[in-house]
């Protein structure tokens, strides 16, 4: 070849590498405890601060904590672990319960465990993250929240291979933990549209609801007591010091409740937020769902 071919092959090839897209950074997984998977850029996010409460304050789902608590130290220590699904009413402590037992699952074991967020609409790229996730030196708790599916959706299915099927599975220090209103994870419209639909109904809304069964712990949360619903109350005005008689603050609470025409640990929350700002007194920390 002369020396112009040259030349110009090797500005093509300059040009080519200009066009393909960099290769991601490595996750620098020192940076935080928290991460959020960015999709579009194919990469993770640490963030300094997640919106979280002690595990103590979640009161009223004792069982569920306890459940969710001993599968998480399990997973943090390289024992088997569970897929978890906490589905049922909003505001009663889902994602919360979540975040604060990976915070204390982080500090009472001093294992070196990720909390991953990924966006409902991003499960279709379940396989880019896995493999960075696979081959990070830490473990990781894949968590999304709002999980759920409509007619049509074909995300469901990279979830399918990820919680238990194809050749690869999910890799062993990967655990994912996911939120939902539903039990199925598919409205009941479209479980009773898929029946009326379909040739063979029952295999039609089997296919649908068969993804929640990939979740080996199932934990149900239901709207609360009202004496729990006080006792959430009581425990957030006592954790944050709040300058109020137990009397007041149970009336005050109460009439919140009525207002709102439901009993949660969300509905609780918002009643202590409103409470710390009439009695002009800061949180210590944010809390969010």
């Amino acid at each position: 070849m002369s020396d112009e071919q040259i030349a110009a092959l090797s500005r093509i090839a300059d040009a080519l590498e200009r066009l393909a897209p960099r290769p991601s950074p490595a996750p620098q997984w020192t940076a935080a405890d928290a991460f959020v998977w960015e999709a579009v850029q194919g990469t993770l996010t640490p963030l300094s601060q997640v919106a979280r409460v002690p595990l103590e304050l979640l009161v009223g789902i004792d069982r569920q904590r306890e459940q969710l608590l001993t599968n998480t130290k399990r997973f943090a220590i390289g024992l088997p672990a569970n897929n978890a699904l906490l589905w049922g009413a909003r505001g009663t402590g889902k994602s919360a319960l979540v975040k604060a037992v990976h915070a204390a699952v982080v500090e009472n074991t001093g294992a070196s465990v990720k909390l991953v967020e990924i966006h409902r609409e991003d499960i279709s790229s379940l396989g880019t993250l896995l493999p960075i996730l696979g081959s990070a030196p830490i473990r990781s708790i894949l968590f999304c929240d709002d999980l759920s599916f409509d007619a049509n959706d074909a995300a469901c299915r990279p979830l399918k291979t990820v919680l238990e099927g194809g050749i690869a599975g999910r890799p062993e220090n990967v655990v994912f933990y996911a939120t939902s209103n539903r039990r199925h994870l598919v409205a009941r419209d479209m479980s009773e549209n898929e029946r009326s639909t379909a040739i063979h109904p029952d295999e039609a809304v089997e296919e649908k609801i068969s993804l929640s069964d990939r979740f080996g712990l199932w934990l149900g949360f239901h709207n609360v007591s009202q004496q729990d619903y006080l006792s959430i109350v009581s425990g957030y005005a006592l954790h944050f010091q709040l300058g109020i008689a137990p009397q007041e603050l149970e009336r005050r609470a109460l009439e919140w409740s009525m207002t709102r025409g439901s009993r949660s640990g969300r509905v609780a929350w918002q009643f202590i937020e409103d409470l710390a700002g009439s009695l002009g007194q800061r949180l210590a920390v944010a809390v969010v769902k």
